[in-house]
């Protein structure tokens, strides 16, 4: 299955409009964003477990990096609310589920094998960011010569002084709010993929929070079995 494959090319999903498709496991469905492979491929998606639901134990062969977007998820390593940013490396193995039912944000098989750092976050907490441009803050959630990883904030009437060019490429997911550029609108649940060398002139009127990974697009990493 191929969705927005072509990393060479710009991507744009409002989650809202997509419909939700059944994993292999009941309780748990998925809206399509990116994805290059079958049930084991390079994906973007929004996950959703029903209350009670879980995945059986897995190895994720390729990583995972997902955000708690509603609910609660958990797994061996605990119980996150909405607001949680996980990294689980290349080789690792847990078993996800939700008591109460959730909603993540999710990638797979796009992370480096030598990138073994685990990492929770609670982006909730405030005393971690820092001023970027006038009205913007700052949280970083993850950074290495792969790739940088994090959370920002533009404050209501926000517009970037200049254009901001992304030599590695660049990945948005509104969480909260809408912001705007030249080539669109992107409202809550918007993912938007902008290729190696291009940029944009982001604004917003009403603010809004948004996940942010840059520098990641120029890297080979490790493919999905076919």
């Amino acid at each position: 299955m191929k969705i927005n494959d072509d990393l060479a090319m710009r991507a744009k999903v409002n989650s809202s409009l997509v419909d939700w498709v059944e994993s292999p496991l009941a309780g748990v469905d998925r809206k399509m964003l990116e994805r290059d492979g079958d049930e084991v491929a390079r994906v973007t998606s929004i996950v959703r477990y029903a209350p009670g639901s879980s995945f059986s134990p897995h190895v994720h062969t390729g990583g995972e990096e997902l955000i708690v977007l509603e609910g609660v998820f958990s797994d061996e390593m605990g119980d996150f609310k909405a607001g949680s940013y996980i990294r689980n490396p290349v080789g690792s193995c847990h078993k996800p589920g939700s008591e109460l039912g959730c909603q993540i944000f999710v990638k797979l098989w796009q992370m480096p094998a030598d990138d073994q750092e685990y990492v929770r976050i609670d982006m909730n907490q405030k005393e971690d960011w820092h001023a970027g441009e006038e009205n913007e803050s700052i949280l970083s959630l993850h950074e290495t010569q792969y790739e940088k990883v994090s959370t920002v904030q533009w404050l209501g009437g926000f517009k970037s002084a200049e254009e901001r060019t992304y030599a590695g490429g660049a990945e948005f997911f509104v969480l909260s709010g809408s912001f705007s550029d030249e080539n669109g609108h992107y409202e809550k649940g918007t993912w938007l993929r902008l290729p190696i060398g291009t940029g944009h002139t982001p604004k917003t009127n009403e603010g809004c929070t948004l996940y942010v990974k840059t520098d990641h697009l120029h890297h080979d990493l490790p493919k999905p079995p076919r």
